[in-house]
């Protein structure tokens, strides 16, 4: 008992000696960042952030991890949390640099992802002079941030970071910015600091549970579901929910992130186009929310609504996003006597064409649902490609399935990156167009560096295909010159090259029988792998 009452003293006094000074402010937002469940730091450093980069160098407790381009520190920032639960930071070079990031950020904040934004800027005593670099970086911070705060002298730096990731963690996941003037971080602080009390999940009141019960006992009820509702207990929840009543359970067409495959509740997805949606809900009378808001269109069309809900059909807000709807759907499963078991989609892998054929991209699911491995984490970035066959994978082994949240592309390739960071022990699949895979093609750099198990997948269509459907849609011209600005072709694009000057193993198919070799290969491959698929 005293041997180990001596153990547990030690350890503090040495948790303490690193926490208290003499330090710098830098020093002391790393040790605070740790103190507070911070592990990782995606970066992209610059000049006002050395002393940063320092205290990272000399704290073994944070891993730091480069990305080439500010969109791929935070997207892989965005994965990492997906999958963790938890924040990374990032670590961004001024206003300019945090504007690189900006649209991923974007993306997390749609998906409530939890980020540590630090934000180097200038010295305090330099802002006066308008270098080249001055910037207003807190207006670049604010449309993206829940949370926004400049450290003003190095003595509070670590009092801010406790609350920065106070605020990160907070339901159902936020976005804190915090700007560290140059000198703020090179002058003498007092100690780190503890972590801070975590705002939780809010408890969903007793009269939402009483009318979500309600509306299943008196009509046909659709959940659209969101969040911890399409993972873990929330989703076993909807799933007996569903068998007992025959509700429907539907998720956001770009849902974050979802537990699908062999023993788990099948989820219908929202389609994409407002006609099609509102088609897909007709006939319900009561669509129950849970963690999501009423569906509403990607964007405005001529003579179509930005309301989805179709006529007849009543919303109703069992969970906001800030409240637990995981335990709300419980508790509605309770009080409608769902005790049975789920109704669970049954392992079935989808039969694949094998043969010498030409490629397509719904042969290329079909060899995804044929051979990858259980609890794969795909990340789908490709949009008009695979949407069509999303469902190929609703009996396919176990998987968690992240998405385009914020529909900023560019978000799939470090959305896996950080995906594979925060789970070693899995596979990492990332189903990408080549057109929104340009915006960050960095990441593979980062997967190669780190030795990253991830498959990217390219779908080799050459062209923004998204954007001729939608050159239709809103009925605008289309002709050679508008057809131009949508392909990508003249010169096309080489992936192998790409990947392989980036350190990634690359192989090009354009059959079925070469992409299911190379899928299975890559899948064995120890590192970052890339096919590009000739669609």
């Amino acid at each position: 008992m005293n041997y180990v009452s001596t153990i547990d003293d030690s350890a503090q006094s040495d948790s303490a000696s690193k926490e208290a000074g003499p330090m710098n402010g830098a020093q002391s937002l790393v040790q605070t960042l740790i103190n507070g469940g911070v592990e990782i730091c995606f970066a992209n450093p610059g000049t006002s952030e050395m002393h940063f980069v320092g205290a990272l160098d000399q704290n073994p407790g944070m891993r730091a991890v480069l990305g080439l381009f500010e969109g791929v520190v935070t997207g892989a920032a965005d994965g990492y949390a997906r999958m963790a639960g938890k924040p990374a930071a990032t670590l961004l070079h001024l206003g300019p640099g945090l504007g690189n990031g900006l649209a991923n950020l974007h993306n997390a904040r749609k998906a409530a992802s939890p980020v540590v934004n630090i934000i180097g800027d200038h010295a305090t005593v330099h802002q006066p002079y308008d270098a080249p670099l001055t910037s207003d970086v807190v207006a670049f911070a604010q449309p993206v941030s829940h949370w926004v705060h400049c450290s003003r002298n190095a003595r509070d730096v670590a009092a801010d970071a406790a609350r920065a990731i106070q605020a990160a963690k907070a339901a159902p996941g936020q976005i804190a910015s915090l700007i560290l003037p140059a000198d703020t971080a090179w002058n003498e602080a007092e100690r780190a600091y503890p972590a801070l009390p975590v705002h939780g999940p809010a408890e969903v009141g007793a009269l939402a549970i009483r009318q979500s019960v309600a509306a299943l006992r008196g009509g046909r009820v659709t959940f659209l579901l969101r969040g911890d509702a399409l993972r873990g207990r929330g989703l076993a929840a909807a799933g007996r929910i569903a068998a007992a009543t025959g509700a429907r359970l539907v998720c956001d067409t770009f849902a974050p992130r979802i537990e699908r495959g062999a023993g788990r509740p099948i989820v219908e997805r929202l389609p994409y186009r407002p006609t099609p949606a509102i088609e897909f809900l007709r006939g319900t009378e009561t669509l129950i929310l849970v963690g999501t808001q009423a569906p509403v269109a990607f964007f405005a069309y001529p003579g179509l609504p930005s309301e989805l809900t179709p006529p007849g059909c009543t919303p109703l807000v069992l969970a906001q996003p800030h409240e637990d709807g995981a335990s709300a759907l419980e508790a509605v499963a309770e009080a409608i006597g769902a005790t049975q078991a789920m109704v669970a989609a049954k392992l079935r892998r989808p039969e694949a064409p094998l043969g010498d054929t030409v490629l397509t991209n719904e042969a290329i699911m079909r060899i995804v649902g044929q051979f990858m491995p259980e609890e794969t984490i795909i990340s789908d970035e490709s949009l008009t490609a695979g949407f069509p066959f999303y469902r190929l994978l609703d009996e396919a082994p176990p998987c968690d399935y992240l998405q385009l949240s914020g529909g900023s592309i560019g978000n799939g390739i470090p959305m896996a990156t950080g995906a594979a960071i925060a789970c070693p022990d899995r596979q990492v699949l990332s189903l990408q167009g080549d057109g929104s895979a340009m915006y960050t093609v960095q990441a593979l750099w980062t997967q190669a560096r780190e030795r990253l198990n991830v498959v990217t997948v390219i779908y080799a269509n050459r062209a923004y295909a998204v954007l001729r459907e939608e050159l239709a849609s809103v009925g605008a011209v289309e002709g050679e010159k508008a057809f131009s600005l949508l392909e990508l072709k003249n010169p096309s694009l080489d992936w192998v090259q790409l990947a392989n000057g980036m350190g990634v193993e690359a192989v090009r198919v354009d059959t079925c029988r070469g992409m299911a070799a190379a899928f299975q290969a890559g899948m064995k491959a120890t590192g970052p792998f890339l096919i590009e698929a000739l669609v």
